[in-house]
Parts: C-alpha cells; sequence; structure tokens
C-alpha cells in the first residue's frame, strides 16, 4: 500500500527522490520563515504596547481641535 501512495513501481526513481528532497527543504524554508515571522511580529507587539504605555503616560488635558 505504502508503495502504491508514493507512486512506487519497481525501483526508485530519481526523479521522485529529487523532487522530495526539493520539497523537504522547501518546508524546512518555509517552517523558518514563519519562526522569523513570529519573532518579529512578537517584537513589533510589543514596542506597540510599549508604545501605547508611554502615550498613556502623557497628561493632556484637553483635547486639542484640528486645524481646518
Amino acid at each position: 500500500m505504502a508503495k502504491a501512495l508514493l507512486g512506487y513501481v519497481g525501483g526508485s526513481d530519481p526523479r521522485v527522490l529529487a523532487e522530495m528532497r526539493r520539497l523537504q527543504q522547501r518546508v524546512q524554508d518555509l517552517e523558518s520563515e514563519l519562526i522569523r515571522i513570529q519573532a518579529e511580529n512578537d517584537a513589533l507587539s510589543a514596542a506597540a504596547h510599549h508604545g501605547d504605555s508611554l502615550l498613556d503616560s502623557i497628561d493632556v488635558p484637553q483635547a486639542e481641535p484640528a486645524l481646518a
């Protein structure tokens, strides 16, 4: 059954093995990119949260009108 799922007929097809390796490498590359982007997102979220607390600490007694 496993042979049928892999398209295995007779010996190992070098093209299939090469494609399998290429796809495995692509998955690893995408997983690495995902980890990098998640870390960047976490850093940006932390910076945005820090920025919110900084803005909250500014004392503005009254909102200023917008200039027309």
